[in-house]
């Protein structure tokens, strides 16, 4: 336990004499070491200004310098990019609404009326959340035109943490990989997407397709899983008013 004495105090013996004469040595050895520590930091920032200078300057460059290109490069880049892909986006959403549906897709992709299509923004605008988005609008543009190997490249090339967005774009892959003909590569897409995020359209819309091509390949046990989880978790999903028969299918299939 720590003792400490007051102000004035005097020692009453030669012990405490000795006591005290060590507190007072250590004491003044800890200043000492303090006061060589200090001058020997001065002395090295004196030597080595210039240098530190130069450190600090290069950080600011550094910080500013990244401030100043968000500002005035990315930003503005940016801007271009969404005013640039305002007729592309128009006519995706024509073909997904209307009819000639293949013109339209073609014009989503590569551009009219002189303006971008997708591949123009993805070039242009590499880099950009706009070039980003536009992947996942090529992708699914060469998915509904049937060129399924141009719709993994594209859409393998999109980001997105998005609820619904990242989903879909990982299960459009997995749809593309079904009519390659490739169903392992569908399944484990279809898994990605169901992963990806909890909500009660994606979920158990992939949690139906990865339960159909699972018992495609075989694979009862997890078929039958899937199948059972939109049953417990998604009774309300269009999916659930068909997935009594797959369940069926599924069973019968794991006990054999």
């Amino acid at each position: 336990m720590a003792t400490y004495n007051k102000r004035g105090y005097k020692p009453k013996n030669k012990v405490e004499k000795e006591q005290n004469i060590e507190a007072d040595s250590t004491t003044a050895e800890v200043f000492n070491t303090l006061d060589e520590t200090a001058s020997k930091t001065e002395e090295f920032v004196q030597k080595n200004q210039k240098y530190i200078f130069v450190i600090i300057g290069l950080v600011a460059v550094i910080v500013l310098g990244s401030l100043g290109y968000k500002e005035f490069i990315a930003k503005p880049k940016q801007i271009s990019a969404m005013n640039d892909m305002f007729q592309a986006q128009k006519y995706f959403d024509q073909a997904v609404t209307g009819v000639e549906k293949d013109s339209l897709y073609n014009l989503a992709l590569k551009g009219g009326e002189g303006k971008f299509g997708m591949l123009d923004i993805i070039e242009e605008y590499s880099g950009t959340p706009s070039a980003n988005l536009a992947s996942y609008y090529a992708g699914t543009a060469y998915l509904r035109l049937k060129d399924y190997k141009k719709a993994v490249e594209h859409l393998e090339n999109f980001k997105s943490d998005d609820e619904i967005l990242g989903p879909i774009a990982k299960g459009n892959i997995g749809d593309a990989f079904v009519q390659l003909n490739q169903p392992e590569e569908a399944l484990g897409y279809y898994e990605q997407a169901l992963e990806m995020r909890n909500n009660e359209y994606t979920t158990p819309m992939y949690l139906f397709k990865a339960g159909a091509i699972a018992l495609d390949l075989g694979e009862a046990d997890k078929a039958l899983a899937y199948f059972e989880r939109i049953k417990a978790d998604y009774p309300n999903a269009t999916e659930a008013s068909k997935v009594d028969v797959f369940v069926g299918k599924a069973q019968v299939l794991a006990n054999k």
